[in-house]
């Protein structure tokens, strides 16, 4: 059975991390760097309305020779974002962040956003699920267990 987003946000922190349109680039860089992220949630009165990661201030900030002191993040941030639901599991996560080349994903249940996914977590999901795999086997094929 496959690993739910439910459960990947269960074992993290409750805290989302965000900053608004109105926020400068180096704020958030600021803030980033401080939670040791490479990306945060941009928000509006509580409304998810985009993301700002090391992809964004890479490309749309320091290689276009851009300030980060004076440059806000609605002008840069990324917009029109994919979300997941707590239900989706890890195989559909993996799948949207492959094809899509994300790296996070926000999480948003009944239009109101609930955590963010990265692609750590699932990959740490991922090993989990493997791990008791092999448990498993390895039990059953010393006998210590039967199926």
């Amino acid at each position: 059975m496959s690993t739910t987003v439910k459960e990947i946000l269960a074992g993290k922190s409750a805290e989302i991390l965000g900053v608004t349109p109105a926020t400068t680039v180096f704020e958030a860089l600021e803030l980033m760097a401080k939670a040791d992220i490479s990306a945060v949630l941009v928000l509006e009165s509580e409304r998810l309305v985009g993301i700002f990661t090391e992809r964004d201030y890479a490309r749309k900030v320091a290689l276009r020779g851009k300030s980060s002191r004076d440059l806000k993040i609605g002008d840069v941030m990324t917009q029109n974002l994919l979300t997941i639901s707590p239900s989706q599991n890890v195989d559909d996560i993996m799948s949207i962040m492959t094809e899509n080349r994300f790296r996070h994903l926000p999480v948003v249940e009944r239009g109101k956003l609930v955590g963010i996914v990265t692609i750590g977590d699932a990959v740490k999901a991922v090993m989990e699920e493997q791990r008791k795999t092999i448990e498993q086997l390895s039990s059953y094929i010393s006998g210590e267990m039967s199926i």
